[in-house]
Formats: structure tokens, sequence, C-alpha cells
């Protein structure tokens, strides 16, 4: 829409866009433009500033912009005054052009802004596309697998009977959590989230169950905890396998009576909490290893729900993409694009050692960068690792998937009095370092995740991978 009260430029402007493809309407009042943009909704205004009658071009943008906040709007004036275009820009204004111009002044600011109104219109759309599409949907996906999952959700959530969520991490453990809450008669209650590997034991079970003033240095009043913060809604204890035994006795007087004492506190403090808990480890090990109580256990697993890889269910892929696709594109503002069918044959052709969080990630990028090169050039390197390992499988636990610097026993020249302990030493070494390789390489360099896989602590790795020269081959 063109809004000029003089005609001269209004015939100039119309000839001007209908040669670059643009059809456009030309009105000569702030009323006539206000009346017939209700009715035409055009996708960009070219307006004048100084215009006859009780309405100015001011005028006329604040009230077009009440029609449609979104709609661009580019400022024509002879005058130029510096007020006058701060004001415009105040209002909303896309751009500011003096006349006279030539067609460059006004054909870049126009592409530009019809371009932006695109984009805004697209992300508006698709906001409301993420908005009807729940995160039910994008967890769930279409695979048999997840529909066992999502029917054994719905036989459980109402009630009030513990949950322990098990799988690989990234496989959304945390989204069946909030799941199970949103589906219960606790949905309008807390639903507090503590990751047991973040903190230390210490800072864990004040964070879990609160402190008194004084119960030890720097606890200088009261806090409360974060099962006082639960109370009458869902506890979600992320990563329960890391909790220190000392506290999985605290928290199994929770599980058993309803009850906990603060740190330093001389009184029980009852609580009305469900309890849905998670882990990528195998607590059944863990409870043989005395590293995991059994009767905290059997406590916790009372209803287990087992997350499928990603790997196991490859036709909800095209779903997963879908969603994060149209959430990024979003939430970056960035234009939504399908992937094309070469890359999506890649994506089904991946192992997905990090699930849904590395599938995520990888789509993430792609918005961001505009280009599909990088996550086609990663899936094809993963695609041909698992095709290597196909080919040439593993025959145990200590067979490597690629040697990485010298062999720990061939580089020591054994001296006189080299013993059969030595050399089973440094066979153990080399096991020992060509697993913790092929773990590392197999998480793609994740070290909490290749720590848990191999059942040491992170600090643990870490100084294995350093001892064994690991960290100068990455």
């Amino acid at each position: 829409m063109v809004v000029d009260d003089d005609t001269a430029m209004c015939s100039f402007l119309q000839t001007f866009l209908s040669a670059r493809g643009y059809s456009a309407i030309t009105v000569s009042t702030v009323e006539e433009a206000v009346r017939r943009y209700d009715e035409g909704r055009p996708a960009a205004v070219i307006l004048d500033i100084v215009m006859p009658g009780p309405l100015d071009g001011l005028d006329a943008l604040a009230l077009l912009k009440k029609i449609d906040r979104d709609v661009p709007i580019i400022i024509l004036s002879g005058q130029g005054r510096t007020s006058t275009v701060v004001q415009a820009m105040k209002l909303g204004a896309a751009d500011f052009v003096n006349k006279p111009f030539d067609d460059a002044e006004l054909e870049q600011p126009l592409a530009n802004a019809l371009k932006h109104y695109r984009l805004t219109r697209e992300v508006a759309t698709l906001r409301e596309q993420l908005e009807a599409q729940s995160n039910r949907t994008m967890l769930f996906g279409q695979s048999e697998r997840m529909a066992e999952v999502r029917d054994l959700i719905d036989r459980v959530a109402d009630t009030d009977v513990t949950v322990l969520i098990r799988g690989e991490s990234g496989t959304g453990k945390e989204l069946v959590a909030r799941a199970l809450c949103s589906s219960s008669l606790r949905r309008d209650k807390p639903f507090v989230k503590v990751n047991c590997a973040a903190l230390p034991a210490e800072l864990l079970e004040s964070e879990l169950f609160g402190f008194e003033r004084g119960s030890f240095t720097g606890a200088i009043q009261h806090k409360p905890g974060k099962f006082e913060f639960a109370n009458h809604g869902t506890m979600f204890l992320d990563e329960i396998g890391e909790m220190s035994c000392p506290l999985q006795a605290k928290l199994l007087q929770v599980l058993q009576d309803g009850e906990f004492s603060r740190i330093g506190g001389k009184h029980d403090v009852r609580v009305d909490v469900r309890i849905v808990a998670a882990t990528n480890k195998n607590l059944e090990y863990a409870v043989a290893d005395g590293q995991f109580r059994e009767d905290l256990f059997f406590r916790l697993n009372v209803v287990c729900i087992k997350m499928p890889p990603l790997r196991e269910r490859r036709e909800d892929i095209p779903v997963l993409c879908d969603y994060f696709l149209k959430k990024y594109s979003v939430h970056y503002n960035k234009p939504y694009c399908q992937l094309s069918a070469e890359t999506m044959a890649l994506l089904q052709e991946y192992e997905w050692p990090g699930n849904i969080r590395e599938l995520e990630n990888l789509v993430k990028r792609t918005v961001v960068l505009g280009s599909e090169s990088a996550m086609r050039k990663d899936l094809t390197h993963g695609v041909s690792l698992a095709a290597h390992h196909s080919t040439h499988p593993a025959t145990g636990p200590s067979a490597p998937a690629k040697q990485v610097g010298p062999d720990p026993i061939e580089s020591v020249p054994p001296p006189a009095n080299f013993s059969l302990k030595d050399v089973s030493r440094l066979a153990a070494r080399g096991a020992e370092r060509d697993l913790i390789s092929r773990m590392l390489q197999q998480t793609r360099w994740n070290r909490k995740e290749a720590a848990d896989m191999l059942g040491i602590s992170y600090k643990a790795l870490l100084y294995k991978i350093k001892e064994n020269g690991l960290d100068k081959a990455q």
C-alpha cells in the first residue's frame, strides 16, 4: 500500500513496484489508508510523513501498527528532520527514506522489510504449531516401543506410586517425569527436580533436606530443603544412582515414613511427596557391588519405565527432527526449512550414542548456521565408524577401536629383572587404555557419559585419560 497525497508520487511508486513484481494499491488520506488496510492487509506500507487533514503520517503509522504491529512501514519525507525520524522509529517504522530518492534507496529497504515480514509471519505460524504439538507428542512419536511407554504412563499417572525411569543419557527421562506429573492429580502442585550427580554429597543433603541455623559453619539462617518445596507435589530425582549411601538411607526414610530431619534439626518434618527417580546406571550391578542399597532399590522400582534408545525407535526420527526444526526456527528467528532426503537417510543410519539430546543439538546447529553441511559431515563420520565396527567387531571388552600412541608393552624395553607380574601389569594397563579410548570415541569424547559406561567416577576417568596420554590424542 502506498499512502501519499501527491498523485504523481503515487503513480510513480505504483509503476516502480509493478516493475519489480509487486501489486500495489494507492490511497491519498490517512482515513482511507486505515480502512483499506484493514480490508486487504497488504504485506508492507510506503507512507508519506506529511499528509493533509487532521491526521498526519505519524498518526497513520500509529493507527496501522495498532491493526498489525508486525507490518513493515517505510516512511517517506522531504523534510528529513531528526526529531521526526526518531519519533517514527519509536512508533515502529521499518525504515526512513528521504525525498527525492533513486531506485536503489527504496529497493533495499523494501526488500529487507518484506523479508522480515515473511519471517515474522512464518515464526508466528510455527509457534502456533508448536503450541498445538505438545511435549508428549514430541516425546512419544509413533513407534511401538514408545506406545508402550505412553500406555504405562497413562495407567500409573493418577496414582501416587513411586516410579523409576531407566534409560541411556538423552532418551527423554525428564520429559517422562513431567508427563507423569502433568497427568496426575498433583498436576497443579509443585514439580521439583534435583540432579543427584550435580552436587557433592554434603551439599546434596542440605539441598534435599535443608538445615537449621547454626548446624554448621556458614548456616546463618534456617533453610528449607527441596522436599519441603515439593510438599503435596512431585519430586524428580535425576541420576539417582549417583547418590551416596548415607543419603540413600535418609531417602529411604522419606519413602517409608514420609518424614525426615533437617541437618541440625531436633524434630522430624512430615511431607506428602510423590517421588519419581531416573537413572542411566544398572542399579542391579550397583546393588551387587554395594554401591546402592537393595532396600532402596526395591522401594524405587515399584513401577519401572524403560526408555528405548533412539536407535531402537528410528521411525520417530522424522517427527523429532520436524519438532526441533520448528522449535529452534522460532527460538532463533530463523527460516524454517525441512531437511533434505539425503540428510534424513543419514539420520536414519546413524547409531545415536547421545540419543534425542544429540539429535536436538545437531538440528539446533543446522538451524543457526542455515546449512546441513556440518550435520552431514558428523553423520557421515559416525556412519562410517559404525560400519567399521560392524565389519571388524570387537572380540572382548579390551578390543581397541583405534590404537592411539605406542603400545604400553612394546614401548618399554624390559630390564634384566623383568618379571611375569610386570608383564601382567603392563598388559592390564594397555587393555585399560584401549577400552577408555574406545569408549571416548563411542561417546564422541563426552567424558561424563564415558565414565558412566565404564563404571567409574568422572574424576577417575580424567585422571586415567591424563595418565595414559589420551588427552594429547584428542
